[in-house]
């Protein structure tokens, strides 16, 4: 892929909710409110829809530009969560797919699976943040579960500090 072509998809996956690219990706987004339109420099757009993309990766000869995950960007920040027994910690999920933790072993990765992040920490605990009616919530696996046990405990999810993309 072409510098230039990284860079108009680095572009285009970032600012698309917020700008409308021409009468086309204008009528494409009436037709179509979760899809993504690419405007090339020749004035050819593409549109694909968000369902059919996993994530987005923008390649140039000397390094990546961006690696836009689908629904990831709400999960970013800290995280102030419950512990089960009635006290709370915090989990910082980042960019890099990094998580960390400021309760028990405090280095993690996640990803986005479905509506949920779902964390995997060192210590061998699982936990997932997911949208529950208009709030948030973390539910929490014992090492030796997976994320499709029944969880060990169900707990308030409050964000306290967006990250930006």
């Amino acid at each position: 892929m072409s510098h230039r072509t990284g860079i108009v998809l680095a572009l285009a996956a970032t600012f698309l909710p917020l700008f409308a690219y021409g009468q086309k990706a204008a009528s494409a987004a009436k037709d179509d409110e979760n899809s993504l339109v690419i405007v090339f420099k020749d004035g050819r757009q593409k549109t694909y829809p968000m369902a059919d993309i996993a994530r987005i990766e923008v390649n140039t000869t000397k390094a990546t530009v961006a690696t836009v995950t689908k629904g990831q960007n709400r999960f970013l920040g800290k995280w102030r969560v419950g512990d089960g027994a009635g006290s709370h910690f915090y989990i910082t999920l980042k960019e890099d797919g990094v998580a960390e933790k400021s309760l028990g072993s405090s280095h993690g990765t996640w990803t986005v699976v479905g509506n949920e992040a779902r964390i995997s920490w060192d210590d061998g605990w699982h936990d997932a943040i997911r949208k529950a009616g208009n709030s948030f919530e973390k539910v929490a696996r014992s090492p030796g579960k997976s994320f499709s046990d029944e969880p060990d405990n169900v707990t308030k999810a409050e964000m306290t500090e967006a990250q930006p993309l």
